[in-house]
């Protein structure tokens, strides 16, 4: 099921060749990064860094939306480390993803309960949402 959108906020457009051992580039050129395949000793990134670099930011910015509905100042060194997994079932190839949320100072409950609301607001999170098995631990 998917939500009717009001507006669109922004597009990101990237062009990538070559595959997984190509490379990729925005559209504004901002970004301009070589691709190899995961765990070679290529020169690039690979797709499932790239994942992981965009839902640990999307994530960490939704725990902010959270902290500030309820009032919370989050500590300077908030982190959220993504650990996306390229796994393999059969023929398939499917991911798997755990998101280990530091939140320094804050007591774990709470820390806990800002890392399952931001899961619910994050997009990324609702992207993935009964596709792939996700994990949030407080770390």
């Amino acid at each position: 099921m998917t939500q009717a959108i009001d507006t669109v906020i922004y597009t990101g457009k990237t062009r990538t060749t070559g595959g997984r051992n190509g490379s990729s580039r925005s559209s504004d050129n901002r970004l301009a990064i070589d691709l190899s395949g995961p765990g070679s000793n290529g020169p690039g990134t690979n797709p499932e860094q790239l994942l992981g670099a965009g839902w640990s930011a999307c994530f960490l910015g939704a725990i902010g939306k959270a902290a500030q509905a309820a009032d919370v100042t989050l500590p300077a060194d908030a982190a959220v480390e993504a650990e996306i997994d390229l796994c393999r079932a059969g023929e398939a190839f499917l991911l798997a993803a755990r998101l280990n949320v530091s939140l320094p100072g804050i007591d774990p409950d709470l820390a806990r309960s800002l890392a399952a609301r931001a899961h619910q607001i994050c997009p990324y999170s609702k992207a993935t949402r009964g596709n792939i098995d996700v994990t949030i631990a407080v770390v």
